[in-house]
């Protein structure tokens, strides 16, 4: 059964500032548009540098109150309640928080259901660690003086700057606030302008399950007038940053000025290397759920495909195939696997990268245009991209749309060369029986993430981030918790003997000779 997307209410908020709902200082808001329909659905408030202001503020006071004991020195378990909290009221609204994010950003009802289970998963699983914390307090260092004991103490960095993306919009939020708030930081969330909706809805659950004032606080707005404010803030400790290269290096820039640590995890070039010994129809999916999913709007996405020559024929005919099935609709409707990308500058962005490929002498295999049956919004077929030559722009750069580009090799050392042509480094994966020959790809691949027989899975527990130009920092699993702690060395002096390196005045002089 179709949902009309244009009946759908959006709820009018406000920033999220202190625990409060506050009117941005100069009033202004910021349309939205429902990508599948291009129509203005609702509108989010335009903060700035003086609301930004406002919620460092927030956030500082929110670490010191009660002498730090409210929130940044209280116990690891006391803020666990709260993570778990968040998580329940999560579940609880999981339907209105996915019909929104399918309104907001395009992605496939069922895909944005599953980001709401995946958004609860992390709360839970950073309330376990901010349990864990309590044990690690004071765990003492083994060093080689007996006249010295010493220990390390992991304390909240301080107050923290999340800027994330619009692709994933609660749940890559989530992959920064849950672990910030876990180490007992207070944060300051700035999501994407395009895909704001479901983040201030999270400013309405911490309301609900009573978290401190100050401890979250969200600022939406452009990034020149409220995310550049807050990367540059002199009391803001850290950036944890996901999204483009280019943002990702104007950030850095700024933050180098106060020498302030950063997080960042931008693009990507993925390759999925494809051998002649796999099943044609296992690889088939795998190849289209590393591109296509989330509208192939991945910074993950291995949308540079390297198949074997011996099977590259049949298997681009049986690809092809599979892509012919894929529902192509309202991310509301059922059965829907594939919405439209999120804006009209980025659809403009995307058929031009399909555009370049065919004057650079690319052959377009499949899709590249807007689907007959679908008049309105940002919709773009499954694309798949041959005959790529390696200093094409389709093979270098990140397009950030439902496009494959298509390259084919003869031998391992040709296919391993061919996976790592490129300046980004954050994903990569291969497809192949041979488990031997899948390990050697796994060591040769430069990639900070590699998945073997499959593409795109990701849990909370594991690692997230990548090399080169894809950036440095992980989020997720223990490494994104430590993005948020500081250790602090204790060494105390043991011993009741003087340290005897200097003359005591009280000691008698050295009788002369």
């Amino acid at each position: 059964m179709a949902i009309s997307s244009s009946s759908s209410s959006i709820p009018s908020r406000q920033l999220f500032i202190n625990g409060e709902w506050r009117q941005p200082l100069h009033k202004k808001r910021i349309p939205i548009i429902n990508p599948s329909t291009e129509q203005v659905i609702g509108d989010i408030p335009a903060g700035t540098a003086e609301d930004v202001q406002l919620a460092v503020d927030a956030a500082r006071k929110a670490l010191s109150r009660n002498k730090g004991k409210d929130w940044s020195k209280a116990t690891g378990a006391f803020r666990a309640k709260y993570l778990r909290a968040i998580a329940a009221k999560v579940l609880e609204r999981k339907t209105e928080l996915a019909r929104l994010e399918a309104l907001d950003c395009g992605k496939p009802l069922d895909e944005a259901a599953w980001d709401m289970d995946d958004v609860a998963g992390c709360f839970e699983y950073y309330a376990d660690l901010a349990e864990g914390l309590d044990a690690k307090q004071k765990v003492s260092v083994k060093v080689p003086m007996e006249t010295f004991k010493s220990h390390v103490r992991k304390e909240p960095i301080g107050v923290v700057g999340l800027i994330t993306p619009w692709n994933y919009p609660l749940l890559m939020a989530i992959w920064k606030v849950a672990p910030a708030l876990a180490a007992g930081c207070a944060a300051i969330l700035k999501p994407s302008e395009l895909t704001s909706i479901t983040c201030l809805e999270l400013g309405d659950i911490c309301r609900e399950v009573g978290l401190p004032p100050g401890v979250l606080n969200i600022v939406t707005g452009l990034g020149p007038e409220a995310g550049a404010p807050l990367a540059s803030h002199p009391h803001v400790d850290k950036i944890s940053f996901t999204g483009s290269t280019a943002t990702g290096s104007r950030i850095m820039s700024a933050a180098s000025q106060l020498v302030k640590p950063v997080t960042l995890e931008l693009g990507g070039k993925s390759p999925i290397v494809i051998f002649e010994d796999t099943d044609l129809d296992k690889a088939a999916e795998w190849t289209m759920f590393g591109c296509f999913w989330t509208n192939g709007q991945m910074c993950s996405a291995t949308s540079r495909l390297i198949v074997h020559e011996k099977i590259a024929a049949k298997f681009l005919q049986k690809l092809v195939e599979w892509v012919k099935k894929v529902k192509v609709s309202d991310p509301l409707e059922e059965g829907c696997r594939l919405g439209p990308v999120v804006s009209g500058g980025q659809y403009e962005k995307i058929m031009n990268f399909i555009s370049v490929a065919k004057s650079e002498g690319a052959t377009i295999l499949c899709g590249g245009r807007r689907p007959e049956h679908l008049k309105r919004g940002f919709f773009i077929e499954p694309t798949i991209i041959t005959n790529v030559d390696t200093s094409m722009q389709i093979w270098r750069e990140e397009v950030f749309g439902p496009v494959l580009c298509v390259k084919t090799f003869k031998t391992e050392e040709e296919a391993i060369e061919l996976a790592n042509d490129t300046e980004y480094g954050l994903a990569a994966a291969v497809i192949s029986d041979d488990l031997e020959r899948c390990e050697r790809m796994t060591q040769a691949f430069q990639a900070g993430i590699v998945w073997v027989n499959c593409s795109q899975p990701c849990f909370c527990q594991l690692p997230w981030g990548g090399i080169k130009r894809s950036g440095f920092g992980r989020d997720l699993g223990e490494w994104g918790l430590e993005n948020f702690l500081s250790a602090k060395q204790v060494t105390q002096y043991i011993s009741n003997d003087p340290w005897g390196w200097y003359q005591s005045p009280s000691a008698k002089p050295l009788s002369k000779l």
